[in-house]
């Protein structure tokens, strides 16, 4: 079973003075960080790093900066473990049992379905936990270090690769770079650090040395003074400390489980409940045959075989085939029509199980950009010079500060303004973004006004309005207007102007004199407020439809992303998607909660922030274990863990290579609407799959029961064992047609979801109908063969019984498929299969073939008699088929 519970903080591999291991905590990596100056000193470390022979005693002690290798299982192996399933171990009983008594016929078919099978799971589970592989390809293969060749000497900077790293080492970090372990920053200028690889996070988070806790309630992630192998650097550089290397990094914490055995999907509990009823009823039956026979009609081991065939006759031995066809047409049409690879076919199947679907917000359900919402003035009012002068500051930033391309919220401002307002203005100068200052500014020369600059400040509303020449209460007003508007999930910005003179007037002759001194951070003061700026996520353009496609179904969606709360709940307000007042938790939440609370939490739960990929492992795992059939859709390398968590794991063809390894499931694009069409196969190809169960199990009660009873009251058996292969091959060959039906639409209104105790209440209720029309066709029987040739003709009692059983199981195919009476639709595979069935029914009798079987021609009294018994058939089916509590088995 997997591991539900919090991943524990990974050994930092840090030493102390005297060569020890440090705790997490002291590394600065636990819930308290230490001082800059305690973390060198527990690493015994120093901004000079480590001289060689220090280096080389910590490669040896700690081992390579590499992630954990995975061995994957042999074949032989795998397909061994495959026999693991009951239902597959059952068929390989019977299928010794049957050659031991000759039944050499039976004993191929069973034994070739048997091999089938194996192969089938063997493959998928072959594939299974090679993504650790993959993961290389996402972590640095050099760094840059400072190492020294003796103690006093001054250290080189010096190009390694990446994996001879240990705790301890100095390395330099620039714009581009992949962070190749988990550090500790000794330095920093304006670094900014993408960390969507570990939390989701679409944004870059900036980071600096000094000595801070980070945000409230952020995390582990949210400490400005870390960075984490799988990030990568934004922008600025920095110098950092390594305190963790190879396995002990966070990123190998997160996406260590690939050797861990997945708990048992919903389509492995589904066929494992099945088949240890079909086990029960199957070690019941032939001791009950031979015990019955012994007893009252003087029969020993000759009826062996007629046991076997009975035990063989209750086996839906056409399972693996069938669930194989369906679920691979399912996958052919939706590869074909949607562009969705399947990459293990019973994912299909759970895929129409599923009930709640776990999604990031980011690029699925909001594109990966902002758009402006509202321009406000100092009132709160919408004002549309607010937005004039913050796309003068978004323009000739992007113009003059030599930018690649512009901010994406400056995009967004510069989308939605007029471009003849900004164009009437010159550039004078620029200072781009500082993560330090928080701001960008623009210096402009306005129209009209010689001798005039205007500086155009955007940026964060603490660091624009400190710098505005507000009163301390007017000020205080706008930061709780900016709160309000953050917590309401918007992104806000300030925007505030100044005018300075760009010359003076001589002190003699009144001759101006140019500005000559460039502007700097320094002229950012005395500014004019102008007005807020705020933005929000771009929506998807098919989700708020897919949306309610997946609500149709049954399926609720929850928010799983490492953005600010209010950000998500936004979007889910703007798509519609209700979210209760306690249906928001956050990843300091999840931590302080069991197992048990939190499977209870995660039922209301609507939007899970702030989580790390442990924190989406665990809260998919909770969902499970709340009886939850769970499907997970991700793209980055912090989704691993939870897509492995989950029932089903899905990826967009875009993602990174090793979750596309990882996922059961990948999508031709990043779009909701191709995971409903892909629930909605699911569904069918479940759907088909239950009808048949529900068909096959019922019919084949029925038999045996019949069976059991004949054999009490007849001096003879029943039916011949041949004769009852014959009748199986015939079903079996008609039951194909259910990998073709096309279900009720009603199919697709819940998760198809086999419950194994409501599948046995139905195939009970339904055997034992099929049972009595069994048991009134022996009085027909006697009816229609007066005298000797009646009930004491072997030939003509089988012949007719043999009739009757294929004509009340076409019946069966007919009314009961899809989980409804199908009464008044077109006939279809199904429709058509049941015809056929019928036909082999009442020629086989009077066909030379049949003689060969033991069969016999019957009388006209007897067809008419019969049609009589399957005519009140028909009428009980559908009496008892309207009671909707014999359908749950499958919804």
């Amino acid at each position: 079973m997997a591991d539900t519970t919090a991943a524990p903080e990974p050994d930092p591999g840090a030493l102390d003075c005297a060569g020890g291991p440090v705790p997490v905590a002291d590394a600065g990596q636990g819930p308290g960080p230490t001082t800059l100056l305690q973390t060198l000193r527990r690493l015994g470390s120093g901004p000079r790093g480590l001289t060689e022979a220090q280096a080389e005693e910590r490669q040896a002690r700690f081992g390579a900066n590499a992630l954990p290798t995975h061995r994957d299982a042999s074949w032989p192996r795998v397909l061994l473990h495959s026999l693991r399933d009951p239902f597959t171990a059952v068929l390989l009983c019977l299928g010794l049992v049957s050659a031991a008594v000759a039944s050499w016929g039976t004993a191929c078919v069973i034994l070739l379905l048997v091999a089938v099978s194996c192969v089938l799971r063997a493959s998928g589970e072959h594939r299974a936990g090679r993504s650790m592989a993959a993961l290389r390809g996402l972590v640095a293969t050099t760094a840059t270090v400072l190492r020294r060749t003796g103690e006093d000497l001054p250290p080189d900077t010096r190009e390694i690769p990446v994996d001879e790293l240990v705790p301890g080492d100095v390395i330099r970090l620039g714009p581009g770079d992949l962070v190749p372990a988990d550090v500790r920053l000794l330095r920093a200028q304006g670094l900014t650090v993408h960390q969507a690889a570990l939390t989701g996070e679409s944004a870059p988070v900036a980071k600096d040395a000094a000595d801070t806790a980070g945000g409230a309630g952020g995390g582990l992630f949210d400490r400005p003074q870390l960075c984490f192998q799988g990030s990568s650097v934004a922008s600025g550089s920095a110098t950092a400390v390594v305190v963790a290397t190879g396995a002990r990094t966070r990123f190998a914490a997160a996406n260590a489980r690939s050797d861990v055995r997945p708990e048992a999907s919903a389509f492995d509990r589904s066929v494992h409940g099945v088949s240890w009823i079909l086990i029960r009823f199957m070690l019941l039956t032939p001791p009950l045959v031979l015990m019955a026979n012994a007893a009252l009609r003087d029969r020993g081991l000759e009826t062996l075989p007629f046991a076997v065939a009975v035990a063989v006759g209750l086996t839906p031995e056409m399972l693996p085939v069938i669930v194989t066809m369906c679920l691979a047409r399912g996958a052919s049409l939706l590869a074909r029509s949607h562009g969705v690879i399947v990459k293990r076919l019973p994912a299909l199947h759970d895929l129409g199980a599923v009930d709640v679907l776990c999604l990031d917000k980011t690029g699925t359900l909001t594109e990966d950009r902002p758009v402006l919402d509202r321009a406000l003035g100092p009132d709160g009012r919408d004002d549309p010079e607010v937005l004039r002068w913050a796309a003068l500051n978004a323009w000739w930033t992007l113009q003059l500060a030599d930018l690649p391309a512009p901010d994406a919220l400056d995009d967004a401002v510069l989308d939605a303004a007029d471009e003849d307002d900004v164009m009437v203005y010159d550039g004078v100068a620029a200072l781009p973004f500082d993560p330090l200052r928080r701001l960008a500014t623009a210096v402009v020369r306005t129209p009209g006004r010689m001798g005039t600059h205007t500086l155009v400040v955007k940026g964060a509303a603490e660091a624009v309005l400190e710098r505005c020449v507000l009163e301390d209460d007017e000020r205080g007003e706008l930061l709780a207007l900016a709160a309000r508007h953050a917590d309401d999930g918007l992104r806000v910005l300030a925007v505030a102007t100044a005018d300075l003179p760009h010359s003076r007037l001589r002190s003699s002759g009144g001759t101006p004199i140019a500005r000559t001194r460039e502007y700097t951070a320094a002229d950012e003061r005395g500014l004019d407020f102008r007005g807020f700026v705020t933005f929000k996520d771009a929506l998807a353009p098919t989700a708020a439809e897919a949306l309610k496609a997946l609500a149709d179904r049954g399926v609720t969606v929850r928010i799983l992303t490492g953005d600010h709360p209010g950000t998500a709940v936004r979007a889910c307000r703007d798509l519609g998607i209700a979210v209760p007042q306690d249906g928001v938790l956050t990843a300091d939440g999840i931590d302080g909660l069991t197992d048990a609370e939190l499977a209870a939490a995660a039922a209301r739960t609507v939007v899970l922030a702030r989580c790390t990929p442990e924190h989406k492992a665990r809260f998919a795992a909770a969902l499970r274990a709340g009886g939850h059939t769970v499907g997970y859709f991700g793209d980055g390398v912090n989704d691993l863990p939870a897509l492995r968590a989950a029932d089903v794991g899905i990826a967009p063809r875009d993602a990174v290579a090793v979750v596309r390894e990882s996922a059961d499931v990948v999508l031709a694009d990043k779009d909701l609407t191709a995971i409903d069409h892909s629930i909605a196969a699911g569904r069918y190809s479940g759907g088909n799959i239950a009808t048949y169960l529900r068909i096959t199990l019922s019919s084949n009660l029925g038999n045996v029961i019949a069976m059991l009873a004949a054999g009490l009251l007849l001096p003879f058996l029943p039916m011949l064992p041949a004769q009852v292969l014959a009748q199986n091959l015939c079903f079996d060959a008609a039951q194909l047609a259910f990998a073709h039906d096309r279900p009720h639409p009603s199919v697709l209104r819940r998760p198809t979801l086999l419950r194994p105790r409501d599948l046995l209440r139905f195939i009970i209720g339904f055997g034992v109908l099929n049972a009595v029309a069994d048991l009134a066709t022996f009085g027909v029987l006697e009816l229609a063969l007066h005298g000797p040739e009646g009930l004491d003709d072997q030939a003509v009692f089988h012949s007719g019984w043999f009739t009757e059983n294929l004509l009340t199981q076409a019946l069966v195919m007919v009314l009961l498929r899809a989980g409804r009476l199908a009464a008044g639709r077109g006939p279809g595979p199904i429709g058509w299969a049941a015809g056929a069935l019928a036909a082999v029914g009442l020629l086989l009798p009077v066909s030379p073939l049949g003689s060969l079987l033991g069969l016999t021609p019957l009388p006209l009294l007897y067809y008419l008699l019969l049609a009589a018994v399957l005519a009140l058939y028909t009428v009980g089916l559908m009496a008892v088929g309207r009671a909707p509590w014999l359908y749950s088995c499958a919804t």
